[in-house]
């Protein structure tokens, strides 16, 4: 668990928040602590889902659903507010570390605890099916380690975001790269097996220290569950069956979840439990965990800003009896006269990930905040999104939100800024549900160059030609495997300066549909009639899990856009249609 940081809340529905305990592509979870000195996990989405209308009504009913679910090895709902400005739920917390960072700390777990966990997260399962839930997102860190058993956490918001304009738009996708199931992965109908597959793969790393698709890259770990068998290593006997059983590719093959656990537990899993299922190092660090949650004291009173997700520095300055309210950022009129729109300062956004549909606003200085106690706190002001110098595509929509925040009652006023640009394909059926992934975007490439562009183009192939202008920018797509199945791999974004043959053409970077960023340096090879040929390489500045290995990318003009395609069969040799940004 983390302190909190001086921009985030204090205080959310009727809990004092102690600490944060992670984050991911939902939002932030914090251990919250009641009036009455019951212990919680608040789990608060992010901002952007809060303007959807159909991600609230998906997630009250999917919240309405949770609050029915029991059973000895499920974390239960406590409370929940799906109309607040940002939505949030409550679940019961115990003290013990998460599967992920217990395998990292000791190893892997004794066969007997694999065979507990197996069997206590099987029978959890099963009663979420029963209400007609589906998890979407078992994996090792949503799985804790209790003197009590195993505990499934983390379901009720998932299923909630089904279709929601803002998952399509940003790229944000239910689940996790080695534990989603392939129809999961490809935006085929989920059903309650794709639970029984990550539970296999679960099963995998608690039994191996290894996931059953290793790989070093969000687009490796998912063409590996698509298209190859699952690496169990060292597994074998009863288990090793079960997880093959669960891992099929077919989920009509694979066994329902109350078959698991009669073939792991035949007497149940509290059977096992009685007797000890933790081995010894696990035990002392969940009692120690119990201790230091017992001596955990809630923060000062104090001003309590809104959840920063989008930045690692932003709030805003209001009371903590205030209610909680979403991230804005200060409003300016555009320089023009007083009919001109209201635009966000662009200095403070986040940049997402996703295909530009209009231009970056102008950069207006921020309206100074008053004194402290000169005034009261004003309502957030939500400004319009700038007009597009050229209209959008059909069926696309852009929206961007501001406002402006006082100083706290320290009279230190803080900034903060939620720019959500929410690009909804209307107009294109492959957008899927559950997913959130668009598939085979990506337009054929039959039009070569036209003949009016032939004067830019080299009349042969050359070893010392400049780069013809038409390449010359910035352009941006999103990317698809082109190696079997397509699978979405995020967005590409190509700038092309002007270089002779054996220079630094450009460079690449690679928004993963994670979030994870990889840069590639591109180095011009050839210059032919129809397209450039370019070496590519891992930039030094890279993370470990980026592929740096040297390949070949060819540029090629498609009408108005550039066509990227590469031959890293480590990548699933991803193919772009990119569309020039300047």
């Amino acid at each position: 668990m983390r302190p909190l940081d001086v921009d985030e809340p204090t205080a959310v529905g009727p809990y004092r928040l102690l600490g944060r305990l992670g984050s991911g592509g939902m939002g932030r979870v914090y251990l919250g602590r009641s009036a009455g000195g019951r212990t919680v996990a608040v789990k608060i989405v992010h901002p952007h889902f809060a303007l959807d209308e159909e991600f609230r009504a998906r997630f009250r009913r999917e919240v309405d659903a949770a609050r029915r679910v029991g059973g000895a090895w499920t974390a239960p709902v406590l409370d929940a507010d799906p109309d607040a400005r940002v939505p949030w739920v409550a679940t019961a917390y115990a003290a013990g570390p998460s599967l992920a960072a217990a395998v990292t700390d000791t190893g892997p777990l004794p066969a007997h605890t694999v065979r507990t966990l197996g069997a206590g997260l099987a029978e959890a399962l099963a009663a979420v099916h029963e209400l007609g839930l589906v998890h979407r997102d078992v994996k090792p860190s949503n799985v804790l380690l209790t003197l009590d058993g195993p505990l499934l956490i983390d379901f009720g918001i998932a299923r909630a975001t089904d279709g929601t304009a803002s998952l399509t738009s940003t790229g944000v996708s239910i689940g996790s790269p080695g534990y989603m199931s392939p129809e999961q992965i490809l935006g085929k109908g989920v059903t309650g097996a794709a639970d029984v597959f990550s539970l296999g793969a679960v099963l995998t790393y608690a039994a191996t220290g290894r996931p059953p698709f290793p790989g070093d890259s969000s687009a490796a770990l998912l063409y590996k569950v698509v298209h190859e068998p699952p690496e169990l290593g060292e597994l074998t006997g009863g288990i090793r069956e079960l997880a093959e059983a669960c891992l099929d590719k077919d989920p009509s093959a694979r066994p329902a979840p109350a078959d698991v656990a009669r073939r792991l537990a035949p007497e149940g899993a509290s059977r096992l439990v009685a007797g000890g299922w933790l081995p010894g190092p696990l035990v002392e660090q969940v009692s120690r965990s119990a201790v230091r949650l017992l001596n955990l004291e809630t923060t000062t009173d104090g001003p309590s800003g809104p959840v920063g997700f989008s930045s690692p520095s932003v709030g805003e300055g209001v009371p903590s009896a205030e209610p909680f309210r979403p991230p804005v950022t200060p409003v300016t009129p555009v320089p023009g006269g007083p009919g001109a729109p209201l635009v966000p300062d662009p200095r403070a956004a986040t940049e997402y990930p996703h295909p530009p549909t209009q231009p970056a606003a102008p950069r207006p200085e921020p309206v100074s905040a008053p004194e402290p106690g000169s005034a009261p706190a004003p309502e957030p002001v939500f400004a319009p999104a700038p007009e597009p110098v050229s209209a959008p595509g059909p069926g696309r929509l852009s929206v961007s939100v501001a406002a402006a925040s006082t100083p706290g009652r320290d009279g230190r006023g803080r900034r903060v800024s939620c720019t959500v640009a929410l690009a909804v394909a209307g107009a294109l059926a492959a957008v899927t549900v559950g997913s959130a992934f668009v598939l085979d975007l990506l337009p054929g490439n039959a039009d070569g160059p036209s003949a009016s562009d032939g004067g830019h183009q080299p009349a042969a192939p050359s070893t010392a030609a400049a780069v013809p202008t038409a390449y010359l920018g910035t352009w941006e797509g999103q990317a698809a495997s082109r190696d079997g199945i397509s699978i979405p791999l995020g967005t590409f974004r190509v700038t092309v300066e002007q270089a002779e043959v054996g220079e630094k053409i450009g460079t690449l970077r690679h928004t993963d549909i994670f979030g994870g960023v990889c840069d590639d340096v591109l180095t011009l090879k050839q210059v032919t009639k129809k397209q450039l040929v370019t070496t590519s390489v891992g930039a030094k500045s890279n993370r470990d899990v980026c592929n740096q290995a040297r390949h070949t990318v060819r540029l090629t003009p498609v009408g108005d856009d550039l066509l990227y395609e590469s031959d890293s069969k480590a990548s699933g040799r991803p193919k772009a249609r990119l569309s020039k940004l300047d």
